[in-house]
C-alpha cells in the first residue's frame, strides 16, 4: 500500500479532455458543417448502441475494482494499490478506453465527423497530459511491480 503524499500531479480531471475535445467538435460542426447523411442510417445508430455499450463495459469493472479496492479515482491523491487483475490485465486504462469508446458513440448519435476526425486529438492529450504522467507516478510508487505489469498488459488495447 502506497502512503507517500506523491500523485501523478494529474489537475484536470481526464474526463473534461474527452468533453473539451467533444465540444470543439460540436462547435466546429455549427461553423463548418459536413454531410450527415451516413449518421442518418441504422448502421450509424447501431454501431452508437455498440460503441456506448462496449465504453460500459471497460468503464464498470475498472471503477468497481477501484471501490473494491478502496483506491481513489481522483487523480491529484495517490493510489493505495496497484490494479493488475479483472479489466485490467486487458488494458491499462479501461476508464480512458470506455469514455473514448462513449466519445465515438456519442458521435455517431450526434452525426458529427469532426468528432471522429478528433479523436486522434483527444488520445493524444489523454496519453501526454495524463496517462504517461500516471504511469511515471505507479513506477515511483510501486516499483518493479508496475514495471512488470506494465510489460504485460498494453496502455489501450
Amino acid at each position: 500500500m502506497n502512503t507517500n503524499k506523491d500523485n501523478p500531479r494529474v489537475y484536470i480531471p481526464p474526463p473534461l479532455f474527452y468533453v473539451a475535445t467533444f465540444l470543439l467538435s460540436v462547435l466546429l460542426e455549427k461553423y463548418v458543417p459536413l454531410s450527415r447523411a451516413f449518421f442518418q442510417k441504422s448502421i450509424a445508430q447501431n454501431l452508437a448502441v455498440l460503441f456506448i455499450f462496449v465504453g460500459a463495459m471497460f468503464i464498470l469493472p475498472a471503477v468497481l475494482r477501484f471501490l473494491k479496492s478502496k483506491n481513489t479515482l481522483a487523480t491529484i491523491l495517490p493510489a493505495t494499490s496497484l490494479q493488475t487483475t479483472g479489466i485490467y490485465a486487458y488494458t491499462r486504462n479501461p476508464m480512458y478506453l470506455g469514455l473514448l469508446c462513449i466519445y465515438t458513440g456519442t458521435a455517431f448519435i450526434l452525426g458529427n465527423w469532426w468528432t471522429f476526425m478528433f479523436i486522434p486529438l483527444v488520445i493524444l492529450a489523454v496519453t501526454y497530459a495524463v496517462i504517461r504522467k500516471e504511469e511515471a507516478y505507479l513506477e515511483r510508487a510501486f516499483g518493479e511491480a508496475y514495471v512488470t505489469y506494465r510489460g504485460k498488459v498494453r496502455r489501450w488495447v
